[in-house]
């Protein structure tokens, strides 16, 4: 697995050096005649590209690798290596109850020979203590069977194929609404001499915020022979088909959900500098060029978009564009001629931008006249996202025969409460 990591991260760094000296020469042919050769645009997308596979293959080898080395560290004195690579690639490694606690791998085997019974035949024929196994499980107040590892499975795989989730801050509730206080503007204060008069100074204003939850649902179909019948993983099959659909739906509603009946995207606020008067607005600064960036010192707005947040926020601050957007990103240089783009050898996604980590978001927009292609913030303190505890499923074989329908439902919000720490790009002259 090391091998396959170093040869991962050589490729990787192969790939950029081709791509550099191709896109040289396509700049090189802008500056003289300009426009670049038919053919040499096509050899800088094609190179491009493979940049960004190679880049995946070196985010795979590392995960895969993390996941090796956990289940091993976790894996019973006296457990084979082939064992824990299968507990490694079949299950969350943070295998935990809705109680928090954690379940060890004599309790997940008896999960899942529970849990494949209840998939295939809703508990038919089971013993009674197949079924406690089951239903102490399950979400005190929703009356469904909710067995907590597959929850806790769908609810990994979520985080990890939602870009969002993995920047903003994440809280789960009780209550269907969560509110908070953002402070605006500052205490007023000043230099006074030993007999002055003490005038009173102006207080910073408060203004609450509100994120409130709503429900989001998937309903996967599998028929009664083929749950009877399947030779493979059920289970997993049916958490990875869930978890797919929430992430997708809940991952565009957190970048441009209109905030009715889902999430408030934060491409959706109104343009604005952030003031005490006018505090629910994202500023929003131009690339320099309609549809694009500006022909001279392109990277100009990319520095000036990083200098226009405030230094508190920028130590975990990140850049989020979609794939299409950082092709075009690194194609760009510095007046010395240094790339701005830099590949990432420590396994992180998408390289780095000018020194700012780089989050890969499909949904948002691709670069086109006025869009707002590229965000740049600290995502965690900017934007907050409200999960409602608990995934619920309900096993429905009797309404859609010989379909089974597995009905699960997650309640969650999302908003901007910190203005001040999210920018966006306009590709705007």
């Amino acid at each position: 697995m090391n091998s396959d990591i170093k040869n991962a991260v050589n490729e990787l760094g192969q790939a950029f050096e081709v791509f550099k000296e191709a896109n040289n020469q396509r700049l090189t042919e802008i500056s003289r005649t300009g426009a670049a050769d038919p053919l040499t645009e096509t050899k800088v997308n094609r190179l491009n590209a493979e940049v960004s596979r190679t880049q995946e293959l070196t985010d795979t080898a590392r995960k895969r690798l993390d996941q090796l080395e956990t289940a091993i560290k976790r894996a019973p004195v006296g457990t084979s290596m082939n064992t824990a690579v299968d507990e490694a690639a079949l299950f969350s490694l943070e295998r935990k109850s809705n109680a928090g606690q954690e379940i060890g791998f004599d309790q997940y085997d008896h999960y899942k020979k529970s849990l494949r019974n209840y998939i295939r035949r809703n508990n038919a024929g089971a013993d009674i203590e197949e079924t406690k196994a089951l239903s102490a499980g399950s979400d005190p107040d929703g009356g469904y069977w909710v067995t907590p590892d597959i929850s806790g499975r769908i609810t990994g795989l979520v985080y990890e194929s939602s870009p969002m989730r993995q920047v903003a801050n994440v809280v789960t509730i009780g209550t269907d609404t969560l509110e908070g206080i953002s402070h605006i503007g500052e205490a007023g204060a000043g230099w006074v001499g030993e007999t002055d008069a003490r005038p009173e100074t102006d207080s910073p204003l408060i203004d609450q915020w509100s994120i409130g939850v709503h429900e989001l649902y998937a309903e996967p179909r599998a028929t009664q022979r083929l749950l009877d019948d399947a030779m493979f993983n059920v289970d997993e099959w049916l958490a990875g088909k869930i978890a797919e659909r929430l992430a997708r739906l809940e991952n565009t509603a957190f970048v441009t959900g209109n905030g009715v009946g889902k999430p408030k995207g934060f491409l959706t606020y109104a343009a604005g500098t952030p003031s005490a008067a006018n505090f629910d607005v994202i500023e929003q600064l131009n690339s320099g060029a309609a549809g694009g960036f500006a022909a001279a010192d392109p990277g100009d707005a990319l520095i000036n978009m990083i200098f226009s947040l405030k230094a508190s926020y920028r130590d975990n601050a990140a850049f989020m564009m979609k794939r299409s957007t950082l092709a075009e990103v690194r194609k760009l240089k510095d007046a010395d001629g240094n790339y701005l783009w830099t590949p990432d050898f420590q396994m992180k996604q998408g390289g780095t931008l000018l020194g700012f980590d780089i989050v890969e978001a499909e949904d948002m927009p691709e670069i086109a006249a006025d869009s707002l292609s590229i965000a740049f913030g600290d995502f965690k303190a900017g934007y907050q996202i409200v999960d409602r505890q608990g995934v619920r499923i309900l096993r429905d074989n009797l309404t859609t025969k010989p379909y089974v329908k597995f009905y699960t439902t997650k309640r969650v919000g999302g908003g901007v409460v910190n203005f001040d720490a999210l920018k966006l790009m306009k590709f705007a002259a």
